[in-house]
């Protein structure tokens, strides 16, 4: 899928410079930047709005006693 992206001056020249260098596309660079970087932001953004609901009571909780409890397990194996 196409996705137009603007660069800082600086940023575009190193990239450039990384894919001259290596031979590599600039969209190989940025794709292995998204990739390797999705899931820190999906961490970072999501795992906000989560903490949000459980903050204002919209988000189920459930604390270590009430999973051992559930799941029959013994807490001394804990």
């Amino acid at each position: 899928m196409p996705t137009s992206v603007r660069l800082d001056p600086a940023v575009e020249a190193r990239l450039e410079q990384l894919a001259q260098v290596t031979g590599r596309s600039k969209a190989y660079y940025l794709r292995e930047l998204i990739e390797g970087g999705i899931d820190d932001l999906e961490d970072a953004y999501l795992g906000a709005a989560v903490l949000e609901r459980i903050r204002s009571g919209k988000e189920q909780i459930h604390t270590m006693d009430d999973v051992v409890t559930e799941l029959g397990l013994d807490p001394s194996d804990l």
